[in-house]
């Protein structure tokens, strides 16, 4: 193998052309693979995909233009991304596996290269499917509900969920039953709808002893996608009925956590036997609920999982059955207190003499087992005329009981414990202790000497801080003051114990007026005394861009911008350029401006490098980071071309390299490519350069000849731009031998595949398709479809009409073809190859369609190869023609206009393969 590589380094020839400007706009095709049960197309513009629920999708967005444009796939409803992987949302296919229903819609491909508008094609993907019938009986309005089906008439509904609309049919045994063949039976057709199609309702009127019987409903939407028919069977008997329940449990059900709790449903009636199943009203069952039967088992049960169980029984007789029962789990939650002075005098303080209340509040469940009792130093106290104990008052909440002291005396300080507890035990008792003293004083709020305005750098950790006193002290409640704002947990309003708000990692959105007051709870029962701490959040500059890379020749000037967006303060202190830690410049930002610009005259070669701009306030810095380089920008592979060149030897084949260089006036003049290869798997490049002469323009299309490349091997290749800077960005694409040695082109790409018009001919062949061809002046000639029959399919045809006249031609050359020597001394035995091509020749006045062989080198004229002459009928025909040439050559298809404009001659899908042609076409 080592030889072979060194044998592709020596031979490896440079062929190097300029050809004019082939930048090119986005153009879209969607195509379609995998298991489509029907592709229809639709006013030119859109494509209807129908596919079966559970097959994989496949949509290829065929994409041309150059640069090769960025490809994204979107749905009606926007972004696709949540509805199938994300991977495939920039790829050229569209990979949906194991289709939903609910994934149907309309599906866009959007490309664009920055030329032109993007462009953009849709298809519908219609996904079908056929859900199980459900047929469910039903009584007459009006008639008893019970033993109805002793009754006179019975209904059988037939429901199934489809795309497209079902159809459905009715049996009785194997007897089919339809409008008007039996006088007991009434096929209802009430109403249509798009989903479920034709709802058929089965009435049977004045039940006979032959109604009792078998009832089949066969739901069916005609084997389209090749969704089989689905039916189902229901037993209609004298013992028909509708089902019903009994719960063999309380309601409610009152537990303590940790509890099993079982529930038991059964039923009592019901023919066809009834499915039993459970639901919850808290949407879904506990995940630790067992099911067995009709009994439902929750194993440990918490207080989350309280709320409404239903056993609910069904079998598709009348109405389902449903029994609930509410489970109750006993808790008792966070307890508080509050004082309250008289309330018949203006002083907020405690005094002898006068009346003292002491309020306190549990949360329970259920709050009918909750209990109070009262302690005083730790002995029962018991209600009297001047201790009065109230627990049922109807104007305080629910859960609160009071103790009113009237006249306090001074034996009366001291500390008061409100106990609270559920009836039953289980749960823990609650026991909130409060003292009264002559100390016992209202809270006052102050904030600290310097904390107001409180001034932090985004990112650090702050407290705000409310000194309180009083005793006791009162929870302390946090709220935004200056805005309708959430606070930093994300609710309105914080608790605090100590009058310290805690904010880590405080941002630049916090920064405001936050209110502290004191709540009733766990203190006096007062008018809330409040304060305001102002808190102000600096941070550095942002700033823009925050990266930019700066490409530029020598000699030119470079400007940087840096502009300030945001600042607190906004007061900038100053800025500083440098190029990579070397201090340029630096000074005092302007108020007046919100940017600062650092210029290069004349760049030179110690100009080039990585240049930051700070802009420094007191919080810090932002920064701006400029990449100033005389890189060149990468070169873009041209890739709408045709196959790779073959070469007729049997261990090498060929490939032309083609590429355009983006941007090739941004920086020096490129002098020269420097190309690399390898073949996939080894390590090891072979390298040369491709020489430059002149400007490159943009767009403009180069090509170098690789050659002597081994069959089948890969190869990977890259290439990189070279200026007076050096090397600049390289493009690598992988070059694989496709193992068919063969040319194909379909005209699908605005290049043609590198065909040419004649300059020496009358007229143009002209690139069209059906979708966009304008027909009414000549509607009895020329194709509705490309080869293929697709409308947006293209091909090349002759246009006959006015101003051409009979006689005149227009010849389409392709491009060349090598045809290598088998030894060093000429070809002894000439090549075959087979010629091959799709041909349209439909309408009264077609003239003549040629094919000629013209060889390199060669004076003589070119031979003619194939001919045909006259009306051929409205349909694609396929001709094949083996030829022999002797050296590099081209085909050339000549169109000779007949007597008059219904002449239109069209072609498509132009092959050239090895060998003698096989089983060619019958001529006509």
């Amino acid at each position: 193998m080592p030889l072979v590589i060194c044998v592709l380094g020596a031979v490896m020839l440079t062929h190097f052309v300029l050809f004019f400007p082939q930048t090119a706009p986005p153009t879209v095709r969607i195509i379609h693979s995998g298991h489509a049960c029907n592709v229809e197309e639709e006013r030119h513009t859109e494509r209807v995909y129908t596919i079966r629920e559970g097959e994989t999708l496949e949509l290829t967005c065929l994409v041309t233009g150059h640069p090769r444009p960025q490809i994204r796939w979107t749905k009606t409803a926007g972004s696709v991304s949540d509805r199938f992987q994300d991977s495939s949302v920039f790829n050229e296919t569209l990979h949906i596996a194991k289709i939903q229903r609910t994934q149907g819609g309309r599906y866009y491909c959007k490309a664009e290269n920055g030329l032109g508008s993007p462009a953009i094609k849709s298809i519908r993907v219609d996904v079908y499917y056929l859900d199980d019938p459900v047929v469910t009986v039903h009584q007459s309005i009006g008639e008893a509900k019970e033993q109805f089906y002793y009754e006179r008439t019975v209904f059988l509904r037939c429901v199934a969920n489809s795309n497209p609309p079902v159809r459905y049919s009715w049996h009785r045994g194997r007897e089919v039953l339809t409008q008007g063949s039996d006088k007991g039976v009434e096929i209802y057709e009430p109403f249509f709808t798009q989903l479920q199609g034709e709802t058929k309702i089965l009435k049977l009127k004045n039940l006979r002893p032959q109604d009792y019987a078998n009832y089949s409903c066969i739901a069916s939407v005609r084997n389209v996608c090749g969704i089989p028919d689905r039916s189902v069977i229901f037993r209609l008997t004298n013992k028909t009925a509708s089902p019903s329940i009994k719960l063999l449990v309380e309601d409610p059900i009152v537990v303590n956590p940790g509890q099993t709790v079982s529930l038991v449903c059964i039923t009592t009636g019901g023919e066809p036997p009834p499915m039993l199943t459970w639901v919850s009203s808290n949407d879904s069952l506990p995940q630790r609920s067992v099911m067995k039967g009709g009994t439902l088992t929750l194993p440990a049960i918490t207080s989350d999982e309280a709320g409404v169980y239903s056993c609910v029984a069904s079998n598709n007789v009348g109405n389902p059955a449903k029994k609930s029962t509410t489970i109750v789990v006993r808790a008792l939650k966070k307890g508080r207190f509050w004082i309250t002075p008289d309330p018949y005098h203006n002083d907020d303080h405690i005094q002898i003499g006068r009346e003292v209340k002491i309020s306190c509040q549990v949360e329970a469940t259920p709050p009918e087992e909750l209990t109070f009792s009262w302690l005083k130093n730790g002995r029962a106290l018991r209600s009297s005329e001047r201790m009065v104990i109230t627990q049922t008052d109807p104007d305080i909440s629910p859960g609160t009981t009071n103790l009113d002291i009237i006249d306090l005396k001074f034996t009366d300080f001291g500390t008061y414990t409100c106990v609270a507890a559920l009836k039953g035990g289980g749960i823990p008792e609650i026991s909130i202790d409060v003292n009264i003293s002559s100390t016992t004083v209202p809270p006052n709020l102050t904030v600290p000497r310097g904390k107001s305005p409180l001034v932090a750098r985004e990112g650090d950790t702050v407290e705000l801080e409310c000194l309180v006193s009083g005793k006791p002290k009162p929870i302390i409640l946090w709220s935004r003051a200056d805005k309708e704002a959430p606070m930093p947990d994300g609710s309105m309003q914080m608790e605090s114990y100590d009058g310290v708000l805690r904010i880590v990692n405080v941002s630049r959105e916090m920064t405001g007026s936050y209110r502290c007051q004191t709540s009733q709870y766990n203190g006096f029962n007062v008018k809330p005394r409040e304060a305001i701490v102002e808190l102000i959040v600096q941070y550095p500059p942002t700033v823009e861009p925050v990266f930019m890379e700066m490409r530029q020749g020598l000699g030119r000037p470079v400007v940087m911008t840096c502009r300030v967006l945001r600042a607190h303060p906004s007061r900038v202190l100053r800025f500083e350029w440098l190029l990579s830690n070397r201090l340029l410049h630096a000074g005092a930002f302007d108020a007046q401006r919100d940017e600062t610009e650092y210029t290069i005259r004349s760049l030179n070669r110690d100009g080039w490098g990585e240049y930051t701009c700070n802009v420094i306030n007191e919080a810090g810095a932002g920064k701006c980071t400029f990449q100033v380089t005389g890189k060149a920008y990468p070169p873009e592979f041209y890739y709408d071309t045709y196959n790779p060149l073959w070469q007729n030897r049997p261990r090498v084949y060929g490939f032309k390299l083609q590429w355009t260089q983006m941007n090739p006036n941004a920086v020096d003049r490129i002098v020269a490519y420097r190309l690399g290869i390898r073949q996939m798997g080894l390590q090891r490049w072979w390298e040369q350069e491709i020489p430059v002469d002149g400007t490159i323009n943009k767009g403009e299309l180069m090509t170098h000849n690789l050659t002597e490349l081994i069959k089948p091997e890969s190869y990977e290749v890259r290439l990189t731009p070279i200026t007076r800077f050096g090397e600049g960005d390289s493009a690598i694409r992988i070059v694989t031998y496709s193992g068919k040695r063969e040319f194909h082109c379909s005209f699908e790409e605005e290049p043609i595949c590198m065909f040419t018009q004649d300059k020496n001919d009358d007229f143009d062949w002209t690139r069209h398709s059906a979708a966009t061809r304008d027909t009414k002046y000549t509607p009895n000639t020329g194709p509705s479809g490309d080869r293929s029959g697709s409308k947006q399919g293209f091909y090349m045809y002759i246009e006959t009409s006015r101003p051409r006249k009979e006689g005149d031609q227009a010849r389409l050359i392709s491009p060349f073809f090598n045809v290598a020597p088998k030894n060093p001394y000429g070809i002894t035995n000439p090549p075959a190859y087979c010629f091959g091509f799709f041909y349209h020749m439909y309408g009264k006045h077609i003239g003549t369609l040629n094919a000629f062989l013209k060889q390199k080198g060669q004076t003589a004229s070119e031979g003619l190869v194939w001919s045909l002459s006259g009306n051929q009928g409205d349909r694609w025909k396929q001709a094949k023609v083996s030829i022999h040439p002797t050296s590099s050559f081209q085909v050339v298809l000549q169109g000779i206009r007949g007597p008059g404009i219904e002449g239109d001659i069209a072609i498509d899908d132009i092959t050239l393969e090895e060998g003698e042609c096989r089983d060619p076409p019958p001529s006509e």
